[in-house]
């Protein structure tokens, strides 16, 4: 039947389009925590039927990027200062013992590293806000992949794209933007040397600093 696989496998790739169109949109803050979301004007912008947009929007509610209400449909996923809280907790718990289970990274592995924070370093001067969390992300997971610990590194995907709404707040100041960079370069050289505690300790620096932002930038007159 090779009509339906072609059906099957256009839809696939239609809903994947809208998924990480929407991410992009939670990125840029487009589409911002408690905002609901049009399914016909995103079909209408993306060129596609709004079966794609609702099949793309139930997977982002099982992962709890979104939540579907009867009569309402689907609205960004807001979450409160407690809720933040836990998922950063969790994050810590889980990247630290992927990071302790690094293994002596190669020249090549290393120079990856510092091309994606070269590249973050651009976008930075740039202030291309979206650029930067898409590259902090791949500079963290391509450093997380190494450990081997692939169902760990899964789930800590998973408690990332939670926080996909929040985690561009703090990036619209420009010293929290290049603070990154200078980080990411202390991982770097730690790693060098083969220092996974010192490496796990920056780590739960840098996000501790990552949280005070957030917080500070959703509650400014706290």
């Amino acid at each position: 039947m090779p009509g339906i696989k072609s059906d099957t496998t256009g839809r696939s790739t239609s809903v994947a389009r809208v998924i990480d169109e929407i991410r992009t949109m939670l990125r840029t803050r487009e589409l911002v925590p408690g905002q609901q979301v049009r399914q016909e004007s995103l079909a209408t912008r993306l060129g596609v039927s709004r079966i794609p947009v609702r099949e793309a929007l139930k997977s982002l509610e099982s992962e709890g990027v979104m939540r579907h209400q009867p009569h309402v449909g689907y609205t960004v996923t807001r979450l409160d200062a407690d809720e933040l809280a836990q998922i950063y907790l969790m994050r810590r718990a889980l990247e630290t013992e992927v990071l302790r289970a690094l293994p002596r990274l190669s020249g090549t592995q290393l120079k990856e590293l510092s091309n994606l924070n070269d590249a973050i370093g651009c976008a930075v001067e740039q202030a291309n806000v979206l650029e930067i969390v898409t590259c902090n992300e791949a500079f963290h997971f391509a450093m997380f992949r190494l450990s081997g610990l692939d169902i760990v590194v899964a789930e800590i995907e998973r408690l990332w794209r939670l926080t996909e709404p929040y985690r561009t707040v703090h990036l619209y100041d420009s010293e929290a933007r290049k603070r990154i960079v200078r980080e990411h370069r202390k991982m770097i050289t730690e790693l060098r040397r083969g220092d996974t505690e010192a490496v796990v300790a920056l780590m739960n620096t840098h996000r501790d600093l990552t949280v005070s932002d957030l917080v500070e930038a959703l509650n400014p007159h706290r």
